[in-house]
This record gives structure tokens, sequence and C-alpha cells, in this order.
């Protein structure tokens, strides 16, 4: 299993109130989101707000890895997020994972929002993932491939935090702004492009590797 933490990032805006539900449940934005429904919602005893969200998102399989699989499979991917809003302690938890082509991949992250000690209008977020494959001779490059691509989905979703956070606040999204998502979505894409062809040269390896049976 590959995992992967991100540092502590802030976000140096003011959120009403920090952390804002509202900001993260806004974390999946663009074309690729088909569908977004809300399956469970509920306060506890102790004034908390568990959800369940269901979203369908469009996930096209790398080329390498599409000769494991049927021509017919879904490209689309199942994803469940549980959320817990704490208002006492001013803190947001979400834990995602997909819920099909779970043998070809397992993608499961965890952020928690957080006031920042250091400035109570600032909220902060801690990301962590892993990522695990249970395709047979391919499994490290498939995990080497998820990993590079959600880093780079990463560096998506914290321009996505900024633009949304600019259009709550009633502003107008700065040039540099989009400028510098677009500087960054470049950069994500020669990452990604990187672990692309590592992984098919794993993937090759792999292939012409003699199988042994058990």
């Amino acid at each position: 299993m590959a995992s992967w933490l991100e540092p502590r990032a802030g976000f140096n805006k003011l959120l009403p109130p920090p952390p804002s539900p509202q900001l993260a449940w806004h974390h999946f934005p663009g074309k690729h989101v088909l569908t977004e429904d809300i399956v469970h919602r509920e306060v506890t005893p102790d004034q908390k707000l568990l959800s369940r969200r269901l979203l369908t998102k469009t996930n096209r399989m790398p080329r390498w890895a599409e000769r494991f699989f049927p021509a017919n499979v879904a490209h689309s991917v199942y994803i469940l997020e549980d959320s817990i809003v704490d208002p006492k302690n001013r803190t947001m938890t979400t834990f995602t994972w997909n819920i099909n082509h779970a043998r070809l991949m397992v993608v499961e992250e965890r952020c928690v929002y957080q006031v920042n000690p250091e400035n109570s209008n600032w909220t902060e977020v801690k990301r962590e993932a892993w990522v695990s494959s249970s395709l047979f001779g391919v499994s490290r490059a498939v995990q080497e491939f998820g990993l590079a691509r959600f880093k780079s989905n990463v560096t998506k979703s914290t321009k996505g935090f900024e633009y949304v956070l600019a259009r709550m606040q009633g502003e107008a999204p700065s040039k540099t702004l989009v400028e510098t998502a677009k500087e960054a979505t470049e950069k994500a894409k020669e990452t990604a492009l990187a672990a692309t062809e590592k992984a098919k040269d794993l993937a090759s390896k792999a292939a012409t590797k003699k199988k042994h049976y058990v």
C-alpha cells in the first residue's frame, strides 16, 4: 500500500465560520462530477453533524491498465464520503473512498479541517491518503499511478478551494489566482505524466514475466 501525507496547509482566508462545511462540501467542483447525493444525515446527542454523500465521477482508466479489464468496464467511479462536523471544537473531518473498481485501485482520503492555532480567523487542513491495489503483477504500478494522480488532484483542489472562497465572500477571483491555477495544473499534468510513464514501464515488465499459479 502506498501512503501520502500533506503537511498542514493553511488557507489565508476568513471562513464563515472556521472551519466551513460549505467550503469542504464544494470539494468536488468540475465537469467530472456527474452526481452528488446526500444519503444520510443526522445530529448526534453531543451536537455533531454526521453526513454521508454518494458522488459519481468520471475517471478514465489509464491505457496501460485497460488490457487487464473487459472493454465494457464502467468509466465512472462511485465515491462515498463520510463527514463529521464538530461545532464545539470547530473541526470537520471527512473520509472518502471508492466503492467500485476496487480490484484495480482503492484510494482512501482523510481530511481534517480545524482552526489555525496561531490565527483563529484561519482554517487549516491536514490531508492524508492511502492507495492500494490487488491487481496481480502490476499492483506497484497501479499504486504509483494512483498516488501521482491523487497529488495532481490535490493541487487542483487547493486552487478550487481558493476560488470557492473568493466566490463565497463575494469577491471576483483575481487574475493572479487564475494564472496560478493554470500554472499549478500544468505542473500537476507534468508530474502525472512522468508517473504514468513509470507505471507503464512497470506494467510492461510485469506483463512479460512468467506467471506462477498456486
